[in-house]
């Protein structure tokens, strides 16, 4: 099991994955080409002047992997970044060994501010601006790859567990009723089993609440 299905919750599923576009990269990626380029040169010039020794050699060694290994630990970082939507929580997880994890629940989720530059629409990636009622207000999640499908998936995710929520009331009242309201049960079934093909409630979930409908007919 990986740590992202560890986080999950009974009968809490993943609907999108992604994590910040590779433009972030390219910074990082100059940056340390160019310290290679520099210290390719320095190394160049060093054993050109100094003898050879083993010590040296090593040192030398050393100096041109640094670019490297900063450019390797960036990579590992930003793999290890991701923003993942369930059909119940909005989840951004960070870092290899050390996790740290925010997550808010869609509930909770008022309001989704996207921006996206002009290079952000032709790459595909963009900002969004997250309000919540949590504690923590705003979650900004700044150059994300596929920004517009992330705000889509994560609405329609709320729509889906708004549809559950809607779905409990109406079952409570039917079930509550007499039994005249009884008319009402095969629509609810209907409405149950939509709700079981999107994963929203389990099998047991859908079969139990069925016996408990049809116990009104």
């Amino acid at each position: 099991m990986g740590y992202i299905q560890s986080l999950l919750g009974r009968n809490e599923h993943i609907a999108f994955i992604t994590r910040q576009h590779w433009i972030v990269l390219l910074s990082s990626l100059v940056i340390n080409l160019f310290l290679a380029v520099v210290i390719m040169a320095l190394v160049t010039a060093i054993s050109l002047l100094l003898p050879a020794t083993f010590p040296l050699t090593l040192l030398l060694l050393v100096l041109i992997l640094i670019p490297f290994v900063r450019l390797g630990v960036r990579l590992v970082n930003w793999w290890n970044e991701q923003y993942i939507i369930t059909n119940r929580r909005v989840i951004q997880t960070e870092g290899l060994f050390n996790k740290h994890v925010i997550d808010s629940s869609l509930e909770k989720v008022n309001d989704v501010v996207l921006t996206q530059s002009a290079l952000g629409r032709v790459l595909g990636y963009g900002d969004l601006e997250i309000l919540t009622a949590s504690e923590f207000g705003v979650n900004r999640f700044e150059r994300i790859a596929g920004p517009v499908r992330f705000k889509t998936e994560m609405l329609n995710q709320k729509e889906d567990l708004g549809s559950l929520d809607e779905f409990g009331r109406k079952a409570a009242r039917v079930l509550e009723a007499a039994p005249p309201t009884a008319g009402d049960v095969p629509e609810l079934i209907g409405e149950l089993d939509e709700l079981r093909r999107k994963g929203i409630i389990s099998e047991e979930e859908f079969a139990q609440k069925k016996k408990d409908l049809l116990g009104k007919i």
